[in-house]
Formats: C-alpha cells, structure tokens, sequence
C-alpha cells in the first residue's frame, strides 16, 4: 500500500518551497499529476487503505492522477491555510475540514466557491447548508456526517423495562434500563466516554437538546432536566468507565452492554458481530431526539496549484454511488447527499446508516460551535469535569455546580 504523506515531510515541503509543479518532472512529462488532499477525516489507518485499495484507483485511472492523502487535524490545516495564504505558496489542493471550523475558512477566503450547480444528481442534506454555504454561495461539499445512536448488547435485553421498544426508547426508560441491568449483574454495564476530552460532550448534548436545551449550554432548564436524571445512572456505569475513550472496545468485549454513542464507534461494534447486538435511533425526550450532528466537507484552497483536478475529484467524491461506497467502507458514517439514501441496501453497515438518517431528518439536531470559544477542548473539560463530580462522584443533582460551570463556559467565548 502506498504510503500516505507524512506530516512533517510536508511541513518540510511548504518552508522550503520544494515541490515538483503538478507533482511532474520535466523530462517526464506524461508522468501523472498529484493531487494532495489534506484531511481531518479518515484517519485510521484501515478506513485509509480501504481509500486508497477501493476508491481513489477509479478516479486515478481516469484523470492520470495519483492521489496523495494525509491527515492533519483542523488546528493545524488552519495555521496553514493562513501561512500559505500570507506567502501564496499553497502546496495543498484539497482540505477536508470539520463544519466547527468552515466558517473561519470562508470568511478568511482560504477557500474558494464550489460550482456545485454544475454537478447534478445530487442535493446536500439541508441539516448542514448553514455550515457549508454563505451569502448563497456553497464553500464546501459535505462527506462523512455523524449523529449518535443506541447500542445495546443482546444481553441486556431481559433487564428491558416491559412494554418498551428499543426502537423507540424514551430517556427515562433508558436510564431505568440502564439501572436495572447494573442491579441485576452486580456492577454497571453502561458505557460514556470518562476520558477527559473525548465525546462526553457530545452523548450529553444530544440528550440535553431532547429536552429543549441550547448546546452547549450547560445549565439551561432542559440541560438540568437531563442531568437531574443523569444522576440516576451514578452507580449505571461501568466500574472503569473513567478509562474509556471510546466505546467500540468495551462494547465489543461484553465489558459493557449499553451505550449512546458517535455511529462509527456504535457501528462498528455492531458490524463486528451483528446477532450479538441491536442498533436503534438515540432515545429520545420531550421535544423528540435529540443529537449533536458533525459533518466535515471538501473544499479548495485559493491558489490549489491542480484546481481543476480538484474539482473533479470533489464531483467524483459526491456522486451518490461513491458517497454511499465511502460511508460503507470508513465506518459507517452519513453520506450527506440525499440521492445516496436511495442507493441503500440491507446490509449491517447500511443498516448503522439508515438509523443514522432517522436521526438527522427527523431529530433535534445541533452542531458544534467550536469557533465561537477560545478552546473547544477546554469547553469539553467543563463538561467531563461535570461529569467526574456530579454523576461518578456524588450521584446527587448540584444546581449550584452547574451554574459555575456554565460561569466558565460564558468565560471561554470569544
């Protein structure tokens, strides 16, 4: 497998200014052109192979193209779209950047407008236009959108509260599954991320928004709803809950048994084996389901020295067989494009992607204003600081340390 580019060399490659015009020599004219696409998204290592062995070789073969991928997380993709920007040296010709961050790029004109117009047979999910358009003009073509789902191991199906249906799970009736499961085995089997600065956030977000709150806002009154009840689940979780920092592991090993988590995590437990467990829509509150939904999207950079090139490769990518075709093979992720729903089938991963649909088109769903705070990661710890305190620690509701946790959010804005 060909390697992806590493970081650092491409750091090396922008401060020294070397790199072969079109990825050619010249006395090899004929040899094909490379085109670098810098990505947030896709960054296991299987879910690149998987891009690299099953993807890029069709539209490679068809443009004389190599395609040359590397991950960098958004922090950095944005100190180097603004140091290209500065110098015009731009050595990248296709960002994937999260939809917290697309609006620093388009108001910086780091990007440029897509002409999506031009490419039919494709309508991006409305639940992420505001991210990835502005003043009417579309920036961004979304790939890999995410919301959250239930995951729930076959095994705590007899601890069900009776006449409750998975598939349509209040959080009420959740946290009281969730209860009678750690009564009956002995020890809690629900699982959250307890790492500090993972998707806590997130799994409480979403409940938070199903019972009419703000995200992130952490003490509004559907927010103290949400954790009135999250108290409940004190002795729920599992014992070593607080070393988790993500809950595919624990899930597949029967460690835990229940979980509201990110689809590719809850997806990819469940493709694993999938008569162990059963996949369902996040539970929901009074004002319905409730999910933090991510996208991340393709842009251009001004200036991409292979900009038609990266045009074609962003059309190529947003047809809906290919949508569908990535979304499948990196994860289970939403392929933002309605036109790709339709090409669906009955299969384990499809069936991650179709209960996340459910989520997007018919929830309550919020994303995620990273830009407006100083440090979304600091943002996070309010939380998970929250969390260690209030649920882990004591189980006992603490208005009054909701109130100096939101003092601390309203600290962080910008």
């Amino acid at each position: 497998m060909r390697k992806v580019l590493i970081t650092l060399v491409m750091l090396s490659l922008l401060t020294t200014g070397f790199l072969f015009a079109g990825g050619k020599t010249e006395t090899d004219a004929n040899a094909p052109t490379s085109l670098v696409v810098s990505s947030r998204l896709w960054s296991p290592a299987a879910e690149q192979k998987f891009l690299y062995d099953e993807v890029f070789p069709e539209f490679e073969k068809e443009n004389n193209v190599v395609v040359k991928f590397e991950i960098l997380d958004d922090t950095v993709l944005l100190k180097r779209a603004k140091l290209q920007a500065e110098t015009g040296r731009v050595t990248t010709d296709v960002v994937i950047v999260h939809n917290g961050v697309m609006d620093q790029w388009i108001s910086n004109n780091y990007v440029e407008e897509l002409p999506v117009s031009d490419w039919k047979g494709r309508t991006f999910s409305a639940a992420f236009m505001d991210s990835i358009t502005s003043g009417g003009k579309t920036y961004f073509a979304p790939v890999g959108g995410d919301v959250y789902l239930l995951l729930a191991n076959k095994k705590a199906l007899k601890y069900l509260p009776a006449g409750v249906d998975v598939q349509d799970i209040t959080w009420e009736q959740y946290v009281d599954w969730a209860v009678a499961i750690a009564d009956g085995e002995g020890e809690g089997k629900t699982a959250v991320t307890g790492v500090p600065m993972k998707s806590l956030i997130y799994m409480y977000g979403g409940m938070f928004l199903s019972y009419g709150g703000e995200f992130p806002v952490i003490n509004s009154p559907g927010a103290i709803e949400g954790w009135k009840l999250l108290t409940k689940l004190h002795k729920a979780y599992s014992p070593t809950v607080m070393t988790y920092d993500n809950v595919t592991a624990p899930m597949k090993s029967g460690e835990t048994w229940l979980t509201v988590a990110h689809m590719a995590r809850t997806g990819e437990a469940y493709r694993s084996n999938p008569s162990n467990y059963v996949i369902a829509k996040a539970p929901k509150g009074p004002k319905g389901i409730g999910s933090i939904a991510g996208v991340s999207g393709f842009g251009i950079p001004v200036g991409a020295e292979n900009r038609d090139l990266a045009l074609k490769f962003i059309e190529f990518m947003t047809r809906p067989d290919i949508a569908v075709k990535v979304a499948r093979g990196t994860g289970g992720f939403l392929p933002p494009i309605d036109e790709a729903i339709a090409v669906l089938g009955d299969s384990p991963v499809d069936e991650v992607i179709k209960k996340g649909v459910m989520v997007l088109q018919t929830g309550v769903v919020s994303g995620v204003p990273g830009s407006a705070y100083t440090s979304w990661g600091a943002v996070k710890q309010v939380y998970d600081d929250v969390f260690a305190e209030m649920i882990i620690g004591t189980g006992v509701f603490d208005k009054a340390l909701l109130d100096a946790a939101q003092a601390k959010l309203e600290a962080l804005k910008k």
